[in-house]
């Protein structure tokens, strides 16, 4: 059975080698390092480039021209100079986290070209790990799964009790398939290809920090990755393609199938015919907007949902509708649709908040949050646990942008959070209790913006004014009173 380990760093192994004397000509380093990345590089070019049956670590001297082609069909598959020498790109490249199966050209399938023989695959997720909750873990398969199902006639059933065809576990070491984990950092997952027995079943070590987000490594993208393996497929040379050998994270929400990867599976299974019950992409269904029904912004019980600045001006979010006004209110405000200015938003904002020295703008919504550079939106939602927040923490009623110490508060209930922009860090010793540290506010904060150096926060039919040099509310005025009331 082909076994797939996933994304793992090379290790340096100790080895008993004699090199010859000429190994330093392989080398554009310096010579202090050539010994210790000469073992490395060995140890990575046996594994990855020496054909089955081939010279084993061990086996070959260094300096033989054998190492050289080694290296020079290394650097032809990651496209970079072909020099035959150990240079800074080539080492750069040999220290990546990658997939432990050999390199290939394009997609490519297995020996054999081992493929399931229906059409309908069982998979079960027999342990979970500790660092994700099972929900989000079922998530992110179901998402893998769906992402090689749109490409194909292949159908996904989730069990929950007894074998299946596509067994999924978190381990830790050795975990009996004679291919031990090696702990955090190290091999993060690995698959084997279809066929009974341990056919398709994928593994992840558990002592990695998973993640739904980009922090830490994302379990859609090795999942998805992973699964392309479990359905027969080897890996590419194409950088755009998930079956490319390193780890580069991919966003769940929205995500397609690169070309190579769709022509790769395809010439196993065939395409999905249409009509055969497979959502076209593998997403969250988005609700229909409502009919249009603008909140009576002047009713004395009226409040928002976000604040923030966006350039010049003041965006006031409620509902399906935004306010914008200049810093000075000159002329009366008309509500305008989110939808039509922010289609991905399409309503229902809890937070918002700019960096103006970076020039984009945050927009949070559940447990999600969108970057925009003025009004255009760059990129499909993420997670705000990218954020660091914990994971109880399920969406944000408030986030305030503090231009001098450049750190933005988060509100959540009746705590807050402190966010380092430049370190892009969450503060220790938080969350704190809002009511403690800022004086007069009453009740939970719906919104809160900076504006020449005071923070507002609204809270209800209320906006509080908060100065901070006397660390108490100096003003308290309607919150309608802000678009025109």
């Amino acid at each position: 059975m082909e076994h797939l380990p996933l994304f793992c760093p090379p290790v340096l192994l100790v080895l008993s080698l004699k090199y010859s004397a000429s190994a330093p000509a392989l080398f554009a380093l310096p010579h202090t390092s050539s010994w210790r990345d000469l073992y490395l590089a060995q140890e990575y070019l046996d594994k990855y480039y020496t054909p089955k049956g081939g010279p084993q670590i061990g086996e070959m001297t260094s300096g033989g021209n054998s190492m050289i082609k080694k290296v020079q069909q290394m650097q032809a598959f990651f496209g970079l100079p072909v020099t035959g020498k150990l240079d800074f790109s080539t080492m750069d490249v040999i220290r990546r986290p990658r997939c432990g199966v050999p390199d290939v050209a394009n997609y490519r399938l297995f020996p054999g070209e081992p493929k399931w023989k229906k059409s309908t695959l069982t998979y079960r997720v027999k342990k979970y790990t500790s660092t994700l909750s099972h929900a989000e873990v079922d998530k992110a398969v179901e998402m893998g799964l769906k992402a090689w199902s749109v490409a194909t006639p292949l159908n996904f059933i989730k069990t929950i009790s007894g074998e299946a065809d596509i067994m999924i576990s978190f381990e830790n070491g050795d975990h009996g398939d004679s291919y031990p984990f090696d702990g955090p950092r190290g091999t993060l997952a690995h698959a084997f290809a279809p066929g009974e027995g341990l056919g398709g079943d994928t593994h992840f070590d558990n002592a990695e920090k998973w993640t739904m987000g980009m922090n830490g490594f994302n379990l859609f993208t090795v999942a998805a990755h992973e699964f392309g393996h479990a359905l027969g497929l080897a890996h590419s040379s194409d950088p755009s393609a998930l079956m490319y050998p390193t780890y580069k994270y991919q966003h769940p929400f929205g995500f397609r199938l690169p070309k190579d990867d769709v022509k790769g599976i395809q010439a196993l299974y065939g395409a999905r015919q249409p009509g055969s019950g497979v959502p076209e992409i593998p997403n969250q269904p988005v609700p229909k907007p409502a009919a249009p029904n603008n909140p009576d912004h002047c009713d004395s019980t009226f409040s928002f949902d976000a604040v923030t600045m966006l350039g010049r001006e003041l965006l006031f979010f409620k509902d399906r509708i935004f306010w914008r006004r200049q810093a000075q209110l000159t002329a009366s405000i008309h509500p305008l649709s989110i939808r039509s200015s922010f289609p991905q938003l399409m309503s229902n904002v809890d937070a918002a908040y700019e960096l103006p020295d970076r020039g984009i703008a945050y927009f949070f919504k559940g447990p999600h949050y969108w970057v925009t550079r003025g009004f255009q939106m760059q990129g499909p939602p993420r997670t705000i646990l990218d954020f660091g927040f914990p994971r109880n923490v399920l969406h944000i009623d408030a986030a305030v942008y503090l231009q001098d110490e450049k750190k933005t508060l988060f509100f959540v209930g009746d705590e807050y959070y402190s966010y380092d922009e430049a370190k892009r860090k969450m503060e220790n010793d938080y969350p704190k209790s809002i009511e403690e540290e800022f004086s007069g506010i009453r009740g939970n904060i719906d919104a809160a913006v900076e504006v020449n150096g005071f923070i507002y926060f609204f809270s209800g039919p209320k906006a509080y004014k908060y100065d901070r040099e006397k660390e108490d509310v100096v003003n308290i005025v309607k919150s309608s009173s802000w678009v025109g009331c």
